[in-house]
């Protein structure tokens, strides 16, 4: 990953839903909160500042290049924050490890930082010739490259049409797998021509690039997202104090469904089935949620962000 000075970053990178997902945390003084997806550190930093720089703040990432980033733009508060290279799945243990049995908060930024798309080398971006990598995570076994060039043609459409909900799914993985019958697919750039080329022109969206739902759908099936954030949010509602609240940012339908349905099971105060006349799970419901409907960007912010068009924002509150 290119080196950038960190006065640059906000200019580079700028955090979606920021005051919004700030007011939702409902910060104080003295609490512990977790950004689990600290990226660059644009969420951490307003955080921080709305707790009047008295809290202490676990920024969480699994890619390290973010981490560092994050850990010299915020060195001048080293001593209120703590940095973990880890997936958010792991965000159980790592706050056993550090003595935290309970936090007054938690926020994920499911989105990726426009450095990570533009500047990580790995593949990210359809605008860029890099290798197809796609890896947040540099441990994990399988690239984009292998699944692009190993898998069948049914596995290729299974993963463009549930994690990507691309109608051209079939298209796009017949192009592949007749393109890689004659030399690999390597590049991102490669990639993002062919599956451009597989869908009708008259069907290309107006204000995003026609491969945006392909490579998400990939990026999604590498890195194990959605059974990722299935994890992620029940651990979450366990280690909030009562009170404390979870603020998720999501860029994708399936990621806000999974959430949706995730807060509503937690909130509900009966899960037995609908046929049966009287209640006997004797469920409690852990978690309140804050908005019935997702909290969006308004018009200036996607002026100013357009990245920040699909992002949706769902906050609960911990019983």
């Amino acid at each position: 990953m290119q080196k950038f000075a960190t006065d640059n970053i906000a200019n580079i990178h700028k955090s979606v839903l920021l005051d919004e997902s700030i007011t939702g945390l409902s910060p104080v003084e003295d609490g512990v909160f977790v950004d689990a997806t600290m990226g660059l550190g644009g969420h951490t930093k307003s955080l921080f500042e709305a707790c009047n720089c008295k809290s202490r703040i676990i920024g969480m990432d699994v890619d390290e290049s973010a981490i560092e980033i994050a850990r010299e733009r915020l060195s001048g508060h080293k001593e209120h924050i703590e940095f973990v290279n880890k997936n958010f799945i792991n965000i159980d243990k790592s706050l056993e490890e550090l003595g935290i049995k309970e936090v007054d908060g938690i926020i994920a930024d499911l989105g990726m930082s426009s450095f990570q798309l533009d500047h990580s080398g790995k593949g990210f971006s359809f605008n860029k010739q890099e290798p197809l990598d796609m890896r947040m995570d540099p441990s994990l076994q399988f690239t984009a490259y292998d699944l692009i060039n190993e898998m069948d043609i049914n596995e290729l459409i299974h993963i463009f049409k549930t994690y990507g909900e691309e109608r051209f799914a079939k298209n796009i993985s017949r192009a592949i797998v007749k393109n890689r019958a004659t030399k690999p697919i390597q590049t991102s750039s490669e990639l993002a021509a062919l599956i451009s080329n597989s869908i009708p022109r008259k069907f290309h969206p107006k204000r995003r690039h026609p491969a945006t739902k392909s490579f998400q759908a990939l990026r999604i099936a590498i890195n194990n997202e959605l059974d990722n954030l299935k994890i992620f949010v029940e651990k979450s509602v366990k280690l909030l104090k009562p009170g404390g609240r979870l603020v998720i940012i999501s860029f994708h339908s399936l990621e806000d469904r999974i959430v949706k349905r995730l807060f509503r099971k937690m909130a509900s105060p009966c899960i037995c089935p609908h046929d049966l006349p009287v209640c006997s799970c004797g469920k409690i419901p852990e978690l309140k949620i804050i908005n019935k409907s997702p909290i969006t960007p308004g018009e200036n912010e996607i002026e100013d962000n357009p990245r920040a068009r699909s992002s949706k924002m769902r906050i609960g509150e911990k019983i």
